[in-house]
């Protein structure tokens, strides 16, 4: 299980703010989005931003989605349980699902050991279009 798990109370002023601005999102944000909504509330420099993101990563409370370079808030229950992490990303309306899959973490884990590679964690990203913008 993940050691840093954290509540809201936890966290600094910024770090309050900016996961504030993931969570009202229905899509994955940029450090520079989050410091363009967050500009009134103080945040003048990408590092605030970016050192905010950095530990609420660490947390488990937000992700990085690596192809995007944007950043979601965590919305999978008992995530930190879980070390293969699963993101559908629609290339539509931008919207992010996130899913775990045991199979598929321990397939991964099997890959990864039978080429003596030492995992960490993992993150899969699956592109494509989610159900609500196929039907429309």
């Amino acid at each position: 299980m993940n050691e840093h798990v954290h509540a809201s109370a936890d966290l600094t002023k910024n770090q309050a703010l900016v996961m504030g601005a993931l969570t009202r999102s229905d899509s994955p944000l940029s450090a520079y989005t989050i410091l363009d909504q967050l500009r009134d509330d103080g945040f003048r420099a990408p590092l605030q931003v970016y050192r905010a993101l950095d530990k609420l990563v660490e947390f488990g409370m937000v992700h990085r989605l690596e192809s995007l370079n944007a950043f979601v808030a965590c919305r999978h229950p008992r995530c930190d349980d879980h070390e293969t992490v699963v993101f559908m990303i629609c290339e539509t309306c931008s919207r992010v699902q996130e899913l775990s899959d045991d199979v598929l973490a321990n397939r991964v884990a099997f890959l990864a050991d039978e080429a003596r590679f030492a995992l960490k964690n993992t993150t899969v990203e699956l592109r494509g279009i989610c159900r609500s913008c196929q039907a429309a």
